[in-house]
């Protein structure tokens, strides 16, 4: 019996890895079915995540690393079956999911009756194959994180990167860049609003410096700020690349501009304040010098609603 995607070998692995995720979730549902719960095998892993408390669906995207409109879905899912309802935050900028005590009883119940069932099937069945396929799986998706798949399918680019300083003709490329991204990820916040609506005189009057990068045939694509946020200590904020430009360098080449760029104007600390989700923004941070750093967060972090993270420009420090 011909097997399509078997012969194509890794072309097909996307949809490889699919089957086999169909075929082992075909066989979940009859064993949740069995426990007479109402979920699906989709469902599990946000009943997991959720039994540590109320999450947005940003959070939950995170937690679970899927797309946002699967996790939009299955909620609404499950919201049907009584599984979860939606509270608003304490900021009441964002609406939280949470457990209903339905939800609770059929974690509770996939935690006793289905998952060491399920768990102890699939590690018997990896028990009989060589090699150690979770850890495999952990280090190609951690690959493609640093990487996308698209990224290493496309032709190399060979695209000149120019650095420009600021000038009040490009505000606007300043504004528009900046609320892509965060409109894309989180809300606008009004420190957001009254940085990108006046940066000459929320950072270039104040002492600051804004910086941006062109790309050859696309004009600028990315941008980022130095703001003084005294005693010498500088903040790097507003730094982004649009969409359209990802995978050209352009994050590094701004980053490292901006960082001797700071170097020059003696900041100290130079450090900055983001949030988990920016996974991606965050392993380059880390590899051009930046550090975790709890002073920082307890210093500035509140700066933010979305900061959960802060680092501290450190190279010589350990990452």
């Amino acid at each position: 019996m011909i097997d399509i995607l078997r012969e194509a070998g890794p072309v097909f692995l996307g949809s490889r890895l699919k089957r086999l995720a169909e075929r082992m979730q075909a066989e979940a549902a009859i064993a949740i079915a069995d426990a007479d719960l109402p979920c699906q095998p989709g469902h599990m892993a946000l009943l997991a995540a959720l039994a540590r408390g109320p999450q947005s669906v940003s959070q939950l995207v995170a937690a679970v690393g899927t797309s946002q409109p699967g996790v939009t879905r299955a909620v609404g899912q499950m919201a049907q079956l009584g599984l979860v309802d939606t509270v608003t935050g304490r900021d009441q900028r964002r609406r939280l999911v949470s457990l209903t005590p339905d939800g609770e009883a059929a974690h509770a119940a996939a935690v006793t009756e289905v998952w060491p069932r399920i768990g102890g099937a699939v590690e018997a069945l990896l028990a009989s194959v060589p090699g150690d396929f979770l850890t495999t799986v952990e280090q190609i998706e951690d690959a493609l994180t640093e990487r996308s798949l698209l990224d290493r399918a496309r032709p190399p680019r060979k695209t000149a990167l120019r650095l420009r300083e600021y000038s009040d003709d490009l505000a606007q490329a300043f504004h528009d860049i900046n609320a892509e991204w965060i409109s894309a990820m989180f809300v606008l916040e009004p420190v957001d609003r009254e940085v990108l609506e006046n940066p000459r005189e929320k950072i270039i009057d104040a002492g600051g410096t804004i910086l941006f990068v062109e790309a050859d045939g696309l004009g600028v694509v990315g941008t980022c700020a130095l703001k003084p946020t005294g005693g010498g200590g500088y903040e790097l904020t507003k730094m982004g690349v649009l969409e359209s430009a990802r995978g050209l360098g352009a994050g590094a080449f701004l980053l490292a501009a901006a960082i001797a760029r700071a170097q020059r104007m003696g900041a100290d600390p130079l450090y900055l304040l983001t949030n988990h989700t920016c996974a991606a923004a965050i392993h380059l941070y880390e590899k051009l010098g930046f550090r975790h750093d709890a002073g920082i967060m307890a210093d500035y972090g509140t700066r933010y609603a979305r900061c959960d993270v802060a680092m501290r420009y450190n190279p010589a420090a350990p990452a």
